[in-house]
């Protein structure tokens, strides 16, 4: 599922701006026969019927651009979980919603009101009272658009997860998870020197023999799992939940901040229930007897390319 085409969600000053802009240019693009009163009774009549429109089709269609959280599959929903306010999500499509019907009545009885006013007079009390009304029910609801396009900004990060052969990268922070996730598919993903480069999940494919094998990268974790934030929380949900495969990544170096000896620790608790397969990152700066007194058995990119597809077989 990809989330980088929901389109931005605009602001309260932004859809009054747009909205009051094409009413005077849709008012003022038309000569009118009639009397004055007839006249400005018709360009207001068009002023409204302008504005809500394009109100109402803005909101609807970003309301409907937006997921709908129980259609979602459960990856999806647990990660909206993890990395949002779902109740406050709801709310606030809810809220568009409300401002959506809100505006269909008042356009009913201005629409209405504007019909039967027979002076100048009335006409700009009527069209006052009217745009006052249509402004503040679009800043009733600042607040939700605001926080929808907060919530559009991290759906935007999720990974495009599709349903196949699944690999987890997992291990601590900075031991080289990205750098593998680059080179078993080919991406160029950020790798940058410092602790939790990956805020989200990094998605990469690789093909053998015509299977097609999906590569998450996942943020690093701290062996915490009583106290995980979401960034850890992420990485737990694809090792738990979508992954065929764990690859482990050690960084023997300890250049990343952590000893052999927490990774280990780390490494000891996935325990069995899917298979595990250790990658050492940065060889070429690790010392020969280190690497020469690691006890587990790992493999290099090629063989765990190997290994990979053995399993999918």
């Amino acid at each position: 599922m990809n989330f980088e085409r929901v389109p931005p969600v605009p602001s309260a000053q932004e859809l009054l701006d747009v909205a009051f802009r094409r009413a005077r240019e849709h008012a003022q693009s038309e000569k009118r026969m009639g009397t004055l009163v007839e006249i400005i009774r018709q360009k207001e009549a068009v002023k409204f019927d302008v504005m809500h429109d394009r109100l109402v089709s803005t909101l609807d269609k970003t309301m409907h651009s937006l997921p709908e959280t129980m259609k979602l599959p459960p990856f999806y929903q647990q990660l909206m979980e993890i990395t949002l306010d779902v109740p406050q999500f709801k709310k606030s499509c809810g809220a568009l919603n409300w401002a959506i019907q809100k505006l269909k009545a008042f356009h009913s009885v201005y629409s209405r009101k504007l019909h039967q006013a027979r002076n100048q007079q009335i006409l700009s009390q009527v069209s006052k009272e009217g745009y006052g009304r249509i402004a503040s029910i679009i800043k009733q609801i600042k607040g939700n658009l605001a926080y929808l396009e907060q919530c559009r900004r991290i759906l935007k990060s999720y990974p495009d997860v599709k349903e196949m052969f699944t690999v987890c990268i997992y291990g601590f922070p900075n031991v080289g998870k990205t750098t593998l996730l680059n080179r078993l598919t080919g991406r160029t993903a950020e790798v940058a020197s410092y602790a939790f480069t990956t805020k989200s999940i990094n998605a990469g494919y690789f093909t053998v023999d015509g299977k097609m094998i999906q590569v998450l990268d996942v943020p690093g974790t701290l062996a915490r799992p009583e106290k995980m934030n979401n960034i850890e929380k992420q990485a737990e949900l694809v090792r738990t939940d979508l992954a065929n495969v764990v690859v482990y990544v050690f960084d023997l170096t300890e250049t990343s901040g952590y000893t052999t000896e927490k990774q280990e620790e780390l490494f000891k608790r996935l325990g069995s229930e899917k298979p595990v397969l250790v990658y050492v990152s940065k060889t070429d700066l690790t010392e020969n007897k280190v690497m020469k007194g690691f006890k587990q058995e790992y493999y290099s990119v090629d063989e765990l390319k190997e290994k990979i597809v053995e399993m999918v077989k």
